[in-house]
């Protein structure tokens, strides 16, 4: 662990600017996180930041922010997520079956994980903007059951797919498989890692999906307001390298969030317009 962290003074010297935002209200919006000091709202918007500044200079930090864009563009991707009278953002489908699904053509971007790694949270905090959006979230594992369609104005389509694992749909692989397969203007699978406990067995099973229909991937980690900075340092780093080594349609940079004070929400937001191809342009 002396390896790769700075020493434990400067853990708490960075952190408690980092993970003081669970008291800090609701940073749904970049407006609302622009008020922050400089540090503080770097902090939320790009949280892999922090923990660069407690790993050993030795560690490699190559593929750490290969998809870094300005406040700026974070700004702009954010208007997708913002429902207006032309741009309709709500819940539109549900299909317990990969046969099933609505005939959409615009991009689509689904996210899976294990049961109770804060998917419906994780979604919920994406569309936090959406006044009334019926995204359920129970602290009952295993709730989502059905895949769910929710459709961002003409930009796009957001998927939440059934939690694997714990309490899963019987038929959970056959509905997944179907899905990911034949959906053409699938553009980017989401997989959700609990940011404490890292890749799990059940992880790897989803992993060999995407691989073997040669789905593009990235990696979330989630609740990071609730993992200590020494173990989601490793966590992180485990994960960077299990990319590096094991996998082929794995974007090579993990995503951190938290969607109990906003860490790396407004940051993935801009990625999902990124790989739909809707980021609007900046003047």
């Amino acid at each position: 662990m002396r390896s790769i962290l700075q020493s434990g003074r400067w853990i708490s010297r960075y952190f408690p600017a980092c993970w003081q935002c669970r008291n800090a209200g609701s940073f749904a919006s970049i407006q609302e996180v622009s008020r922050l000091q400089d540090k503080k709202m770097r902090s939320v918007l790009y949280p892999v930041k922090d923990l660069e500044k407690i790993m050993s200079p030795s560690v490699d930090r190559s593929n750490f922010r290969l998809y870094d864009p300005p406040v700026e563009e974070i700004s702009a991707a954010e208007n997708l997520f913002i429902p207006s009278r032309k741009h309709v953002i709500d819940y539109i489908s549900s299909a317990v079956r990969g046969d099933h699904t609505p005939d959409l053509q615009q991009p689509e971007v689904c996210f899976i994980g294990r049961s109770n790694v804060g998917k419906s949270s994780l979604i919920k905090s994406l569309f936090a903007l959406v006044p009334g959006i019926d995204v359920r979230v129970s602290k009952t594992p295993g709730h989502t059951r059905k895949i769910n369609f929710f459709k961002v104005g003409k930009a796009f389509t957001l998927v939440d797919m059934p939690g694997y694992g714990y309490r899963a749909p019987e038929d959970f692989a056959e509905m997944v498989e179907s899905y990911i397969q034949e959906r053409h203007n699938l553009k980017r699978t989401f997989l959700l890692l609990d940011s404490s406990i890292g890749i799990q067995h059940a992880d790897l099973i989803a992993v060999e999906m995407c691989e073997e229909f040669g789905i593009p991937y990235v990696f979330v980690m989630t609740k990071i307001d609730r993992s200590r900075p020494a173990v989601l340092v490793t966590q992180f780093l485990q994960l960077q390298e299990f990319i590096k080594t094991k996998t082929m349609g794995c974007f090579p940079q993990p995503f951190l969030v938290s969607s109990l004070n906003f860490s790396g929400i407004h940051l993935l937001r801009c990625f999902i317009a990124h790989v739909t191809g809707t980021l609007p342009k900046i003047s």
